[in-house]
């Protein structure tokens, strides 16, 4: 699209004249009478460049150049003056506070009147061009921070997946080590105790052979769900595999504590679960043998393996007692 230059004279030989200097640099070639017909064209068009008479009837030009500056999306158009009154320094200073970037004195020098005229539009291209980069550059920016968004959400659900359990979004075994080893160094910095709780379901494997795998993962994440929501936001509950839970009790000083905790846990997983499955309600009830180990400060480099053998013993050892009950670590 061809650039705009707006002619503002009250002459119709002066316009006449204008047109004929113009007629091949360029541009597309707006024609005012008055300074009011002007302000209506700049208000409908964008120009590259408005060369304005100064002296005319009603509005004179700089009457109309001071009107632009004050409309935001007008006053970086460029005016040249187009004036007899050039060798006056008075008017000159005035058309300068009003706006003008430029002087062209009456009569036209045709060289000069079409070499600044060139001049102006190769900086309104060179303008555009610009303009249309840093529209690029904005677009390419909104686009990298959308890129960057999406793979930060991306790299955070791969560690999220790496880190839990796919079925029932606990912590999975590598994030309950990291974590069972945070315990213990606050453990030891702060003179403070936990508890490592090990959870074996009861009755499991008949649940899955009876009613379908999907059934088990149902209940999986019912257990799960409870098991989240009776423990403290410190706390780590964590999935090891198949019916293995693990417990991070945090702040636990007295080891009384720790089993009464556990056993309300015990008899909470015996409830009945109702799962869907395939459309279909079922109820089942399970059981859970749970081995409760406290933890005894040590400068053993195998504390925490020492910590995961006693509550698993325990655990072992409330299995062999008749299942569904907690047993506390010698």
């Amino acid at each position: 699209m061809l650039p705009k230059i707006l002619v503002v004279d009250d002459t119709s030989a002066n316009l006449v004249a204008m047109r004929r200097l113009l007629v091949n640099c360029g541009a597309q070639l707006f024609e005012a009478t008055s300074g009011n017909q002007a302000l209506a064209l700049c208000l409908d068009h964008q120009f590259a460049l408005i060369l304005l008479d100064v002296n005319m009837p009603d509005m004179d030009g700089f009457e109309v150049a001071a009107l632009l500056g004050e409309t935001e999306q007008l006053r970086e158009t460029p005016i040249i003056f187009v004036t007899a009154a050039y060798a006056d320094d008075l008017n000159k200073l005035k058309g300068y506070r009003s706006g003008a970037v430029d002087y062209i004195a009456k009569p036209i020098n045709d060289v000069i009147l079409q070499s600044k005229v060139r001049v102006f539009l190769e900086l309104h291209a060179a303008r555009a061009e610009l303009q249309q980069a840093m529209a690029a550059l904005s677009e390419r920016n909104r686009q990298l921070t959308v890129e960057i968004a999406e793979r930060e959400r991306v790299e955070a659900l791969v560690r999220h997946q790496a880190s839990h359990d796919t079925l029932t979004g606990l912590p999975n075994r590598m994030l309950f080590r990291d974590r069972l080893y945070g315990a213990i160094q606050r453990a030891h910095r702060h003179h403070g105790l936990f508890a490592l709780a090990c959870i074996d379901i009861d009755g499991f494997k008949n649940v899955n052979d009876t009613h379908g795998h999907a059934a088990g993962d149902a209940l999986l994440q019912q257990i799960a769900a409870r098991l989240s929501a009776q423990l403290r936001g410190n706390d780590t509950v964590a999935r090891l595999g198949g019916d293995e839970f693990a417990l991070i009790l945090e702040e636990i000083n007295d080891q009384p504590l720790a089993l009464q905790l556990c056993q309300k846990l015990c008899a909470l997983l015996g409830e009945p679960y109702s799962l869907v499955v395939n459309g279909c309600s079922i109820e089942v009830r399970i059981g859970a043998s749970i081995g409760v180990a406290p933890y005894v400060p040590s400068d053993r480099p195998d504390v925490e393996e020492l910590l995961i053998h006693a509550a698993d013993r325990a655990m072992y050892e409330a299995k062999r007692s008749g299942k569904n009950c907690c047993v506390l670590a010698s």
